[in-house]
């Protein structure tokens, strides 16, 4: 009887109503994650997706970086220019994921706006399309935050073709340059189709419906990364989300395992031969174990230092515990827990 009990417990817990934690607003349709290189940040990404989908949304999530690196977490060869779908969750959510080309983007608004496909395809077999996305940078970057505007509002029978966009976005170097390039467009074109798409791109990015988040390292120069990306963002008018302190370790050391020079390995062998390891063994595990428990501590040491940090960015913080890599599909989906709480009944 108490098997029973505790799986329909489990039952009503997955299928009980859950929300996004404190920094993801509801009124925002479209979550960019960045990040500096090597924080993790499209391994966060997914897991907002995820999380956004175990609430019952129909989510894409979008790299543009050309990296695949959306086909490696899901295992699965790599992603065609199209939307696919990666995972179905719980509550009736589904994930789907799009790796923009930036050719392809720029093929699709020849189409769009001049109606000149059979012409773009010939400029890509020239190489054309690559050479001048080469030559204005700017110019790519307003391509791919175009598709993504454009997944946004997508509508299929009067009703968003998608609930939320997650945009796995370059990295925070970069990141205030990437979200502006068609402002800078805007003001070259002062009328035309060009001129209201990027208009549109413009209100959508800056607008309530966006929110950017930014993940994070408890290290310094990380830290330091996110502090200044916040700044500048800002200061450019976007909307701050929250932010992800991805691979936090949790605080395991405290002072009373020190002495005065550090670890005690005398203290630490008596407490091993206490537990039932030989003496002998005991005081040479002990050294072995003195030199890891400090370590240990100065990386604790340097998340508190950090910690308080990105307090000066009164932001709402979620913290995903450390993984090792390459993170599964069944960790991916607890790591999206850490981005839900459940729905007060």
């Amino acid at each position: 009887m108490g098997a029973t009990r505790s799986t329909a417990a489990r039952a009503a817990a997955r299928t009980s109503p859950r929300a996004l934690v404190a920094g993801f607003p509801a009124a925002a349709r479209l979550h960019v994650v960045t990040g500096k290189g090597g924080t993790g940040k499209t391994t966060a990404a997914t897991a907002l997706a995820l999380a956004l989908a175990e609430t019952g949304r129909r989510v894409l999530l979008v790299e543009v970086e050309g990296r695949q690196a959306l086909a490696q977490l899901f295992d699965m060869p790599p992603m065609p220019y199209e939307e696919v779908r990666l995972t179905s969750v719980g509550n009736g959510g589904e994930l789907y994921g799009l790796a923009i080309d930036a050719e392809q983007a720029m093929i699709e608004y020849l189409d769009m706006f001049y109606g000149l496909k059979r012409s773009a395809r010939g400029l890509k077999k020239m190489g054309a399309v690559d050479f001048v996305t080469t030559l204005a940078p700017g110019l790519r970057d307003v391509l791919l935050t175009g598709k993504v505007k454009e997944a946004v509002v997508r509508t299929v029978d009067g009703r968003p073709a998608y609930d939320a966009v997650v945009l796995d976005a370059p990295p925070t170097g970069r990141i205030g340059r990437f979200l502006d390039a068609t402002r800078e467009v805007a003001k070259l074109t002062k009328f035309g189709p060009i001129n209201s798409q990027s208009e549109g791109v413009i209100k959508l990015l800056h607008g309530p419906k966006t929110a950017v988040h930014l993940v994070t390292l408890l290290e310094e120069m990380p830290v330091q990364e996110t502090l200044d990306a916040a700044a500048e963002l800002v200061s450019l008018g976007f909307t701050l989300g929250a932010v992800v302190v991805n691979r936090a370790r949790p605080a395991l050391i405290t002072d009373e395992l020190f002495g005065a020079g550090g670890v005690d390995a005398d203290a630490l062998a008596a407490e091993l031969d206490m537990a039932g390891v030989a003496a002998g063994d005991a005081a040479a595990l002990a050294g072995a174990l003195a030199v890891e428990m400090a370590d240990y501590a100065q990386r604790q040491r340097v998340q508190e230092e950090n910690e308080v940090r990105l307090e000066s960015l009164d932001l709402p913080r979620v913290e995903l515990p450390d993984l090792n890599p390459p993170v599964a599909l069944g960790e991916l989906k607890d790591l999206a827990a850490c981005f839900l709480e459940d729905v007060p009944q």
